[in-house]
């Protein structure tokens, strides 16, 4: 029996990695955006988190012709009422554009006392196969926001959270150490426990494993 193949239905080079390092040594073959030509557009227009994250896997994975996983993650600030919520990567209105992304959150939290900046970051992966059928997984981080960036690891929000319980931001965390606290790290260990178990049958079933 092959290795199944699984695509990875995001070009964030940080989530990639992150991915790959919690998915290593499974009997899994991960592909990403580099690996296939004419990768379709997927985009993020949905409410939640959890339809954009099958929207997308689910979209992949008919254009692939294999399972695929997405994940949509984002931070949510108790202060801003949620937000930046399911825009995080597009709060400043560039998609992905961090340092402005984190300039406007600054700002907008300028002044909220310590106590008052409580956050969490959200991811939810979905695993999707072409025939439409689908596992989710939500997990959470909870942490605070710190008023000034620190830290040259990471991405995203990750040089102004602070996870609860620690003095430093993930940003200033190995990966080793960011994977063992972070939203995405706690469910991409959910998901390979699963895997580990031979779930979801369809995945070990589909064309080409």
């Amino acid at each position: 029996m092959s290795a199944v193949r699984l695509a990875l239905a995001t070009g964030n080079r940080g989530k990639i990695r992150e991915m790959r390092d919690l998915l290593a040594g499974l009997d899994i073959e991960v592909l990403a955006r580099d690996d296939l030509e004419g990768w379709p557009a997927l985009e993020e227009k949905g409410d939640t988190f959890e339809e954009n994250a099958a929207t997308k896997s689910l979209e992949l994975s008919r254009w692939a012709g294999m399972p695929a996983l997405a994940d949509d993650s984002g931070l949510e600030v108790e202060a801003l009422g949620g937000a930046p919520g399911v825009i995080s990567a597009r709060y400043a209105g560039a998609q992905g554009d961090d340092a402005a992304n984190i300039a406007r959150l600054l700002r907008e939290m300028q002044g909220t006392p310590p106590e008052k900046r409580k956050a969490r970051f959200v991811c939810v992966l979905v695993l999707a196969s072409p025939g439409g059928q689908t596992l989710e997984i939500r997990e959470t981080c909870e942490g605070a926001i710190t008023t000034a960036p620190r830290g040259e690891g990471g991405f995203g929000y990750d040089p102004v959270f602070v996870p609860d319980g620690m003095e430093r931001t993930m940003a200033e965390l190995s990966l080793e150490e960011k994977n063992a606290v972070s939203h995405r790290g706690r469910a991409l260990r959910r998901l390979r426990a699963l895997l580990v178990r031979g779930e979801p049958g369809w995945l070990w079933s589909a064309p080409g494993s």
